[in-house]
């Protein structure tokens, strides 16, 4: 599998993308049916979603029925976002730009701050795994300004050279997970003038983390975007983004059905923590902005690509680091 898509991505012109289009969203409805792994965790995380978002009192068979319906929709956002990421060498600017805008109560003010006219300042934004965060950073360097981000360092080098690959063709420079001061590197990026440092920090991909309340629980997320916010002063932006049907002149330029939304809000107030200790402030910061970012989640949760376990019920506590006791406590009362 890994072969194939490595294959459609550095030959994008090879099969029109509505058939890469189709036959993923082919695999999503299998893994789907076929109710692997993947799904049921997927379902879990959606089943705390929805009771969070619901404003009924809704029993577990009700959460785990709508759970398990909302799931489809979520595979096949997930798919979709991969089909669009190895064929995004077939597409022109214009094309890809049809496809996304930008919205929310945050936009104009990281406009204004990063804009040459404004003293192009830079700013960090958190995020999570949804809707197609590449499109994000392609559209970004137009309207807002240029991305510096990190990926993931997989496992695969193949895959790996793929994704980083497609960043870079949108215009992205890419950092690695694992690179050496890292942070410092970010931090730099961000003393540059008209820099966005957009982060994926739903899911800490390291042995330390936050813990932070989310959708009547607990989840673990990076530390990145308070961090950044902190050390640098800069005001902390968060994105939601999410699919919406296009039609007409919209939907024929950008040559598909659906498109995004990438939903700005914020600013966090960083100098409200400023009397804080640097590692209490960071914690407060990133409640602060999982605050925000949840209620994004709850209000599009197909397109939330979580299929991995963050959630403290799905955490083995023994295996991370900086583990609160009180953490520990509570998850040995549940069990």
């Amino acid at each position: 599998m890994a072969n194939a898509m490595a294959w459609v991505a550095r030959h994008p012109h090879a099969i029109p993308e509505r058939i890469v289009r189709g036959a993923f969203l082919a695999g999503a409805d299998i893994a789907w049916l076929a109710h692997v792994g993947s799904v049921r965790q997927l379902e879990r995380n959606l089943e705390h979603v929805l009771a969070w978002s619901s404003d009924d009192d809704v029993d577990a068979r009700t959460l785990r029925r709508r759970a398990r319906r909302l799931s489809r929709r979520g595979m096949r956002s997930y798919f979709t976002y991969f089909s669009e990421a190895l064929t995004v060498g077939a597409s022109d600017r214009d094309r890809l730009l049809a496809r996304i805008r930008g919205s929310g109560d945050g936009l104009d003010s990281l406009v204004a701050l990063t804009s040459p006219d404004g003293g192009a300042s830079s700013a960090p934004i958190a995020m999570g795994h949804q809707g197609n965060w590449d499109y994000d950073g392609f559209w970004a360097q137009f309207d807002v300004a240029p991305v510096t981000t990190v990926a993931e360092r997989l496992a695969d080098p193949d895959m790996l050279d793929v994704f980083v690959s497609i960043r870079e063709r949108l215009g992205m420079r890419i950092l690695l997970t694992g690179t050496p001061h890292l942070t410092e590197r970010l931090e730099e990026a961000l003393g540059e003038p008209h820099v966005l440092v957009p982060l994926l920090a739903d899911r800490d991909l390291s042995r330390h983390g936050e813990f932070v309340e989310a959708f009547g629980s607990t989840i673990r997320v990076a530390r990145g975007p308070a961090t950044l916010a902190y050390d640098t002063g800069l005001p902390l932006y968060v994105v939601n983004t999410y699919r919406e049907r296009l039609s007409g002149e919209r939907r024929r330029a950008a040559g598909t059905p659906y498109g995004y939304v990438c939903e700005v809000s914020g600013p966090v107030d960083i100098d409200e923590y400023r009397g804080l200790g640097r590692e209490e402030a960071i914690r407060a910061i990133s409640q602060a902005w999982v605050d925000v970012w949840a209620r994004g989640i709850a209000a599009h949760p197909e397109d939330w690509h979580m299929l991995q376990p963050i959630f403290l019920e799905d955490l083995d506590l023994s295996r991370l680091k900086d583990v609160p006791a009180s953490l520990f406590a509570s998850a040995r009362a549940d069990g």
